[in-house]
């Protein structure tokens, strides 16, 4: 298949999508709306607005009329969350790929370490936000900065076990052959076992593209940051009742940045791994 007709197949399936997703929830909005239906949730315009009126107030002044609209603000305050999220991303997959890589070359390191790595990940981010908002203001660090770390806290995580994964999944056969040329640990580690494991660090990047917007969006909220996302969401969150439409506008921006992430290292992926994964070693 040619990557024009490649192209377009993807581009109609996710038109068709999502044209699927809005009529689902114009048909889901009008059977509660007509029947009366509470269950699980009352449905009317104030938690269902239409989607027509969600995009139209991103055209529109969302406060006095006074300034730029909406989507305008939201784009900016995309790009700031962005330059939180990509810092956080950096940092928090480069520490987790050398976590993984030191777990992966001795056992000791491994059984001490991984329980705990598992274990901060059970702490809520709500809990852990403030803590390293508070703690790195004391140190004078710029609060963007702050919301990076709790951003790099969501992404190190996937990234440290899929790596820990992929660096011990490589084929025994191709280790064995490689000791038999006298290769050393770090030769085999960097020839053999991280270009065999690159197709789980790509998956753990993915997920890990995400979570590095939900950890900079939540991350702005305890530090005050009112230029980023975040800060648009607890705005417009103390509103919903007068103008819901303006919070699901703001989700679907901070949703197609989440987007854009993964599509990023989706690229990135194809651009790395050419090949399936039992032929990458």
């Amino acid at each position: 298949m040619s990557v024009v007709r490649r192209a377009t197949l993807n581009t109609a399936t996710f038109v068709l999508v999502l044209a699927a997703l809005v009529g689902a929830w114009e048909l889901y909005r009008w059977i509660w709306m007509t029947t009366g239906w509470t269950h699980p949730f009352v449905v009317d315009d104030t938690s269902m607005p239409h989607v027509y009126v969600i995009l139209r107030a991103l055209f529109r002044h969302p406060t006095t009329g006074i300034g730029d609209v909406l989507i305008v603000q939201l784009l900016r305050a995309a790009l700031f969350t962005a330059k939180e999220a990509v810092v956080g991303f950096a940092l928090g997959a480069s520490i987790g790929f050398l976590l993984g890589v030191v777990m992966s070359q001795w056992r000791v390191v491994q059984r001490g370490f991984l329980p705990y790595v598992v274990a901060s990940q059970t702490v809520p981010i709500l809990a852990v936000a403030p803590i390293v908002v508070v703690y790195l203001g004391s140190r004078h660090v710029a609060p963007w900065f702050a919301v990076a770390v709790i951003a790099a806290y969501l992404t190190f995580f996937p990234v440290a076990v899929n790596t820990l994964r992929g660096l011990q999944s490589t084929d025994r056969r191709a280790v064995e052959l490689m000791q038999s040329y006298a290769a050393g640990r770090w030769a085999i580690l960097w020839k053999l076992r991280v270009p065999a494991a690159m197709p789980y660090i790509f998956s753990a990047l993915k997920v890990s593209a995400t979570a590095c917007i939900v950890g900079a969006i939540i991350g702005e909220s305890p530090s005050s940051i009112q230029e980023g996302l975040g800060g648009y969401i607890v705005s417009f969150n103390q509103y919903y009742t007068l103008s819901p439409e303006n919070l699901w506008a703001t989700n679907i921006v901070a949703a197609a940045l989440g987007i854009s992430f993964f599509l990023v290292v989706v690229l990135a992926e194809k651009l790395v791994v050419r090949r399936a994964p039992e032929n990458v070693a």
